[in-house]
């Protein structure tokens, strides 16, 4: 078991081990939670909030502007990486070390050692984000305590590799149903095989030209995939039902209804018997010309990039609060075995945020 407490004295590559170091696979994040909302009420300059596993914490300093951080806590489950490893070529190696424990850790840091900043900040710390929409803690919080996610604009601290991504694509998953007749798979002629009838499903994928489109001067890549199937009853019965699962991922400028609207064309003609909204949650624009987005960008430099996924950007955008994600992260290697981060990034991100927060 790990620590129950969390030490924000640490420096950022430190405190992002003691985090991965402290398990907190989606619907298991409680202790962590616990850890977070004790290190913070230690902290006299920030008031603190809790709803479920969902920490809110804010300076209220009367500033002009106020600026939300937030972050999951967290991760996907855990493969046979956790405890966290620090090499010497200064990588991190673990669970949750660019999605996104690095990037809770620069929160956290900010939390502790900024208690002055020159824009008011609130501190968001929420769970679920890694499973269904309806689960995830940060739409929990603007449900039921929406005065506690105001602000002038939002940095998502998801891994970006220490660059700013703008916006977020929408993410749609569909189950495709074909229909048939069971029979004997000996006399296959008094059936109707409902695998056989999913071939113009799996053909009109493979021959899908996703789109490509630039928003901002940022070129969104669009996809639509097969990420699983099921059918058959036995192996001497022919099966009489069988599902697709299907996901669209979507540039901003769909709404959602026109994304289901796109996906239900590409398949009208592909003896779809039943087509099942299973998730769905809408992108968010770039909005890097909003003068918040554009001040942060200044201060931040590099060049700004598109976000290839989806994103809490996107309940912050519907929120009426511009944001975008910077974290150090590298979202190329979320959910990967091998999952890792530069400590260098970590440090990076905390740098320019300090700065930023303090000039």
């Amino acid at each position: 078991m790990p620590d129950t407490t969390l030490d924000l004295s640490l420096d950022g590559p430190a405190l992002t081990a003691a985090l991965v170091d402290f398990p907190s696979v989606s619907g298991q994040e409680k202790p962590l939670a616990d850890a977070i909302e004790q290190a913070l009420r230690a902290l006299p300059h920030l008031t603190v909030d809790r709803h479920g596993n969902n920490v809110v914490a804010r300076t209220r300093l009367g500033r002009a502007e106020r600026v939300v951080l937030a972050g999951h806590i967290d991760t996907v489950p855990i493969a046979d990486n956790v405890p966290s490893r620090l090499d010497g070529d200064g990588v991190l190696w673990g669970c949750g070390t660019s999605d996104m424990k690095s990037g809770v850790a620069v929160q956290l840091r900010i939390a502790a050692t900024v208690p002055e900043p020159n824009r008011d900040l609130t501190f968001v710390f929420y769970d679920n984000e890694e499973v269904a929409a309806h689960l995830n803690g940060l739409g929990h919080v603007a449900e039921a305590h929406p005065d506690w996610l105001e602000g002038d604009f939002a940095i998502l601290l998801e891994g970006s590799d220490a660059e700013v991504e703008g916006g977020c694509q929408g993410t749609l998953r569909v189950h495709l149903r074909t229909a048939g007749e069971r029979s004997h798979s000996a006399r296959g002629w008094m059936g109707s095989n409902a695998i056989h009838a999913a071939s113009p499903i799996l053909a009109r994928l493979a021959s899908y030209r996703p789109r490509r489109v630039e928003i901002d001067g940022l070129e969104y890549r669009e996809g639509l995939n097969a990420v699983g199937i099921e059918g058959g009853v036995a192996t001497n019965v022919i099966p009489d039902a069988c599902t697709v699962v299907v996901n669209f991922r979507y540039a901003p400028d769909r709404s959602m209804a026109e994304a289901e609207a796109h996906v239900r064309e590409v398949f009208a003609d592909c003896g779809v018997s039943e087509f099942v909204v299973d998730d769905h949650t809408g992108g968010a624009l770039p909005g890097l010309s909003h003068p918040a987005a554009a001040a942060f960008m200044a201060a931040v430099g590099g060049t700004a990039r598109p976000k290839f996924g989806w994103t809490d950007v996107s309940r912050f955008s519907a929120l009426g609060v511009p944001a975008v994600n910077y974290g150090p992260g590298d979202p190329l290697y979320a959910h990967k075995r091998d999952e890792h981060v530069r400590t260098d990034r970590i440090v990076h991100c905390e740098r320019r945020l300090r700065e930023w927060l303090s000039s």
